[in-house]
């Protein structure tokens, strides 16, 4: 038996990167999952390529309309939702003296209004089918540590790790286990972005941050997406039942608590 055999996903952010990597694992468990993204183009190219178990969603989770029409959209196509992964999420990094207020608002509004309001909706529909459900929010480990040049990053992953915290608390109660992933460096599209940031705040050739923090993590190297996949397919699993409100640390070691 597949480990997520006939259960229904929703992963925000998953036209690409490690939504994508998500999705592609929940398919290979027998989960049918919705790759929900504010870009419908991409989500249906990529559910297009993942196979007739995914399908597109639009979804803008800074818009709580976007965010309920997109879990009716769920349940409309599966009947159902299970899963949520909150994987949508922005990056940007500054100088404290440099920090604006729209990239603050920016990053709040998706990394943790973004969360939290699509976690909600999710809850409430879970809670409305009467049989519980698992929700993976994913941290970082900038929420773990401040770093010099990524104040609101870090303070927004934190706030992810803090809300996984409460919600788990509170909606283990209604059968609902509700856990986050804090992954490290992850190579991939996003990093090579995080990498051009660096470069041009700490001066930086374009590739050397990255080349840096690939040689810093005890494992030897950089993550991957696919490195994420097993804890995600554990935390939505019944292998999980009696894990509440953690954050699992998956970074090669860089982090330990």
């Amino acid at each position: 038996m597949k480990r997520l055999e006939g259960k229904s996903a929703l992963i925000t952010g998953s036209a690409r990167g490690i939504g994508r990597a998500f999705a592609q694992a929940y398919i290979a468990e027998g989960a049918t999952v919705a790759i929900a993204d504010i870009n419908l183009q991409r989500a249906q190219a990529t559910a297009a390529e993942l196979g007739p178990q995914a399908y597109a969603v639009a979804m803008d989770v800074t818009d709580q309309g976007s965010i309920d029409a997109a879990i009716a959209a769920v349940v409309a196509h599966a009947g159902k939702l299970d899963i949520l992964i909150n994987n949508a999420a922005l990056f940007d990094l500054a100088p404290i003296v440099d920090i604006t207020r729209d990239s603050f608002d920016r990053l709040f509004s998706i990394n943790v209004a973004g969360t939290l309001f699509t976690l909600q909706a999710a809850a409430r529909q879970m809670i409305s089918q009467g049989h519980g459900g698992k929700i993976i929010n994913m941290a970082s480990q900038a929420g773990r540590r401040g770093e010099p040049l990524v104040a609101i990053y870090c303070a927004t992953k934190a706030a992810v790790i803090s809300l996984t915290q409460s919600a788990g608390l509170n909606l283990i109660k209604q059968g609902i286990n509700v856990n986050a992933i804090a992954p490290g460096v992850v190579d991939g599209e996003h990093w090579d972005g995080v990498d051009s940031l660096f470069a041009k705040h700490e001066g930086l050739p374009p590739g050397e941050k990255k080349k840096r923090v690939g040689a810093q993590v005890p494992f030897g190297r950089m993550g991957t997406a696919e490195d994420l996949t097993g804890m995600a397919i554990f935390l939505a699993s019944k292998d999980a039942d009696y894990v509440v409100a953690q954050t699992y640390n998956v970074d090669g070691g860089n982090w330990m608590n």
